[in-house]
């Protein structure tokens, strides 16, 4: 068996696609979705991940607003830069790039963007209504994972899935998605014992553990589904992902590449939750017309 690679950068550019025309008929109304992504610091991977969204941004015709902040600002500064942002009108999404410096609270940045406005889907409000199966805004890099399953066709109800990592970015809000479409759920973490034995029994087994090459071909089910989330760089220097690809591709039925799989996905998903904002802020203005 030789595992069929999920191919991210086709399916995001088949997203992006439908997203310029959604983007023109905004713009035909008057509305330029914009995006403020915010950076802090000089953090060498997090102004490569601005530019790749900046770039993507661009293509769809969304307006993105840039702000760079040097690494010694004030939590309070910052705040007060959200709070602009939140009453901006014409702002739809607000993104603060993580990680922060030590002396500024990821999880105050977090809550003070508006839930209206969270296009990364962490605000606190917005995991409530994920995990309450009423989603209005969703993490991106699990929102983009669930498109390979609708793209290619992939059951989910009825299946064991095992996730390994239990990051709020991706292994909890995974396991909300996965349990919202009817999967049994099991999630893994640095304290499981005995892992493998987990792993083998995945039929979608998600790798989001941030170590280079971690699962092996011994660690997957025959036939499973294998979703590698991982970016790292190994001894070479050469960018890998959490599964041993070479390896688990010969019993993987699906598998998705690193490059090249989960990472354009979740550029996608951001343009497509930015685009989503704009289009619902048109709703309220219709709906405020409507009842004056």
């Amino acid at each position: 068996m030789v595992a069929k690679l999920l191919d991210g950068k086709e399916l995001s550019k088949e997203i992006r696609n439908k997203l310029e025309q959604r983007v023109k008929i905004l713009k035909e109304k008057g509305i330029i979705p914009k995006l403020v992504v915010i950076l802090v610091g000089e953090d060498e991977a997090s102004k490569v991940y601005v530019r790749n969204k900046h770039r993507a941004a661009e293509k769809v015709g969304i307006k993105t607003i840039d702000i760079k902040f040097p690494k010694n600002i004030t939590e309070k500064e910052l705040l007060l830069h959200i709070k602009k942002y939140n009453e901006d009108n014409s702002v739809h999404g607000i993104l603060v790039q993580l990680p922060l410096p030590k002396q500024i609270s990821e999880e105050k940045i977090t809550c003070a963007i508006e839930p209206e406005k969270d296009v990364d889907g962490f605000h606190p409000v917005n995991i409530g209504h994920l995990f309450m199966n009423n989603p209005h805004s969703l993490p991106c890099t699990p929102h983009g994972i669930m498109q390979f399953f609708e793209k290619y066709k992939l059951p989910i109800a009825g299946k064991n899935v095992v996730i390994v990592g239990r990051s709020n970015i991706v292994g909890r809000p995974m396991a909300a998605m996965m349990l919202n479409n009817d999967a049994t759920v099991t999630v893994t973490h640095s304290k499981t014992k005995n892992l493998s034995e987990f792993t083998r029994q995945a039929d979608i087994l998600i790798a989001a553990v941030g170590r280079a090459s971690f699962i092996k071909k011994e660690d997957v089910k025959p036939g499973a589904v294998v979703i590698d989330v991982g970016m790292n760089r190994n001894g070479e220097g050469k960018l890998v992902g959490d599964v041993e690809q070479k390896g688990v591709a010969e019993v993987a039925s699906y598998l998705t590449p690193v490059p090249g799989g989960v990472g354009p996905m979740t550029i996608a998903m951001l343009m497509e939750q930015t685009v989503k904002f704009a289009e619902r802020s048109v709703q309220i203005v219709n709906r405020k017309v409507s009842n004056s």
